[in-house]
C-alpha cells in the first residue's frame, strides 16, 4: 500500500459494526456491497473480483447512482474498519488489500491479536481527501452534494469534526429543515426535535446534565444548551423557492458544506497518535493522551479526542516535519513550528507517538505537491472570477479571524508538552541531532510561508 494515496485513521463513522463488502466469491462472479455516507448499500455484481481495481469500481458505483463526471474527483473508495481507514488508489485491487487487511492492522495498529483476528473491512465511497472545497462550491449537481451533505453531518454529530455550540446548533438546524421541512410555528417542532436530538446535535451536547458539576464538565457546551437554541437556529433557516418540504434541497445541503467549510479541518484524513502531558504536581508526571491528527490539503491539526477540541492547528506554511519508524525507535511523527517562551522566540517540536506516522509524513508530503501543483491554475482567477494580471503574484490567502475566544478550534498550546529552542543557541531542551537551519529539512521553501527558523549557534549542546 502507497501511503501517498492511501490514509489510515481512527474509527469515525465506521463504528457502526461488523460488515464484509464480499458476501460471495467465485470463479466466475462475487455480489460486491459499496456503502455510502448514510449507511445505505450500493450492490454490484462483478466478474473477476480478485483483480478488479478500485477505478472499475469506483465507475460502477457511479454508473448505479447516475452520477455527474464530478464525481470521479469528489469521492474516492475507501476501506474501513473500526480499526483502520484506508483511502485506496484507483490502481489499488480492494480485494487483495482486503485480504491483506490483518498484515495492515499490524502494521499501522496497536490492535490486540483478537481484535484483529475479528475486524474485517468494509468498502465505502466517500469524499476525496484530495478534492479541493473551492471544486465542491462549483457543485450543482444534487445527488452529489446529498452525499457530501451526508459525510459532513456524520463527522459533525460524531464530533470527529469539533464544533462551537453557535456551530452545531447553526449546522443542526439545516438537518432539520432537510429532514423536518420548512419551520411551521404553532406545530409542536419542540417534541419531534426533542424525541429525535442527537439527529442533529453532537452526543456530548445532548446529554441533560444537571447543576454546576454538570455545566463545569460540558467540554464547550454551554449550561441550557439542546433543543432550544436548536429550535431558535431552526426558525431562522431561509427558505428559497416555494419552501415545500419536496423542493429542491440542494440549497441546504450547499448551505450546510459552506459552514462546514469555516472548519479547518474539513475534508481532512483522520490517524490516530497520542502526545505527552505537560508535566504536573510536584513529582512533574505527566503521561500521554489520546489524539485524532487530522490532515487535509490545508494544514494539520492535532485534536483531544477525549475533550472533543483542537490542541494544535497549522497551515502548511508554518511547519517542518519528519517521521521516525519502528525500525529506528518508536513510531512517531515530529512537527516543528515557531512559538514562544515566556515572551522568547522559540522553535518548538511536537512529538506524536503513532504506528501510523509513515503514513502521516506521506500524506503531508503529497499534500504540499498537490497544492504547489495546484497553485498555477488557480492563480489564473482571483476572488471575482476574472484573470489575475500577468506576472503578479496572487493574493495572498488570509486565515479568518476567530469569532469568539475559547472557540474548539483554537490552538490549546498549554495543553501540550513540546521541546523548545531559542535563538542563538540559549538551550531550554536538548533534542539530537544538532541542527545547522531547521531541525527538519522536510518543509515548504521559505519563501512561500510564514515559518520562520530560530538559528541556534556552533555553542548549541547535542543531548
Amino acid at each position: 500500500m502507497d501511503g501517498t494515496e492511501g490514509s489510515a485513521g481512527q474509527p469515525g463513522p465506521a463504528e457502526r459494526s461488523h460488515r464484509s463488502s464480499v458476501s460471495s466469491v467465485g470463479a466466475r462472479a462475487a455480489d460486491v456491497l459499496v456503502y455510502l455516507a448514510d449507511d445505505t448499500v450500493v450492490p454490484l455484481a462483478v466478474e473477476n473480483l480478485p483483480s478488479l481495481s478500485a477505478h472499475e469500481l469506483h465507475r460502477a458505483v457511479r454508473e448505479v447512482l447516475q452520477l455527474p463526471d464530478i464525481a470521479l474527483d469528489a469521492f474516492a473508495l475507501w476501506l474501513v474498519s473500526p480499526l483502520l481507514e484506508v483511502q485506496l488508489k484507483p490502481k489499488h485491487q480492494p480485494y487483495k488489500l482486503g485480504r491483506q487487511w490483518p498484515e495492515l492492522l499490524l502494521r499501522f495498529t496497536d490492535a490486540p491479536d483478537d481484535d484483529v483476528a475479528m475486524d474485517e473491512p468494509s468498502l465505502q465511497f466517500r469524499r476525496n481527501v484530495f478534492f479541493p472545497k473551492r471544486r465542491e462550491l462549483q457543485i450543482h449537481d444534487e445527488e452529489v452534494l446529498r452525499l457530501l451533505y451526508e459525510e459532513a453531518k456524520g463527522n459533525v454529530l460524531a464530533a470527529r469534526y469539533p464544533c462551537d455550540v453557535e456551530d452545531c446548533e447553526t449546522l443542526g438546524a439545516l438537518v432539520c429543515r432537510v429532514q423536518l421541512g420548512p419551520y411551521q410555528p404553532g406545530q409542536p417542532t419542540a417534541c419531534a426535535l426533542r424525541e429525535k436530538l442527537d439527529s442533529f446535535l453532537p452526543a456530548h451536547l445532548c446529554k441533560r446534565g444537571h447543576g454546576l458539576f454538570a455545566a463545569l464538565r460540558g467540554r464547550g457546551a454551554k449550561a441550557g444548551t439542546g433543543e432550544q437554541g436548536l429550535l431558535n437556529a431552526y426558525c431562522k433557516v431561509k427558505e428559497a423557492g416555494d419552501g415545500e418540504h419536496g423542493a429542491s434541497l440542494s440549497t441546504h445541503y450547499r448551505a450546510y458544506l459552506l459552514k462546514s467549510h469555516e472548519l479547518p479541518f474539513y475534508g481532512c484524513a483522520f490517524f490516530h497518535g497520542e502526545v505527552d502531558k505537560p508535566a504536573q504536581g510536584f513529582l512533574h508526571r505527566g503521561g500521554r493522551k489520546q489524539v485524532a491528527v487530522a490532515i487535509s490539503l490545508e494544514g494539520v491539526h492535532v485534536i483531544d479526542s477525549r475533550e472533543k477540541h483542537v490542541l494544535l492547528g497549522l497551515r502548511f506554511q508554518e511547519l517542518s516535519w519528519d517521521h521516525t519508524s519502528p525500525e529506528e525507535e518508536e513510531s512517531v511523527l515530529w512537527l516543528e513550528f515557531d512559538g514562544d517562551n515566556e515572551g522568547t522566540p522559540v522553535n518548538k517540536l511536537l512529538k506524536i507517538y503513532s504506528k501510523q506516522a509513515e503514513l502521516m509524513s506521506s500524506l503531508i508530503e503529497y499534500c504540499i505537491e498537490l497544492n504547489q501543483t495546484s497553485e498555477p491554475a488557480a492563480s489564473q482567477e482571483n476572488v471575482s472570477g476574472t484573470p489575475s494580471a500577468a506576472g503578479a503574484p496572487p493574493p495572498p490567502i488570509q486565515r479568518p479571524q476567530l469569532r469568539r475566544q475559547g472557540s474548539v478550534v483554537c490552538s490549546r498550546l498549554q495543553h501540550l508538552s513540546t521541546i523548545d529552542y531559542v535563538e542563538e543557541g540559549q538551550q531550554i531542551k536538548r533534542v539530537k541531532p544538532k541542527r545547522t537551519t531547521s531541525f527538519f529539512s522536510r518543509q515548504l521553501s521559505m519563501g512561500q510561508g510564514s515559518y520562520t527558523v530560530v538559528q541556534p549557534t556552533d555553542s548549541l549542546e547535542q543531548g
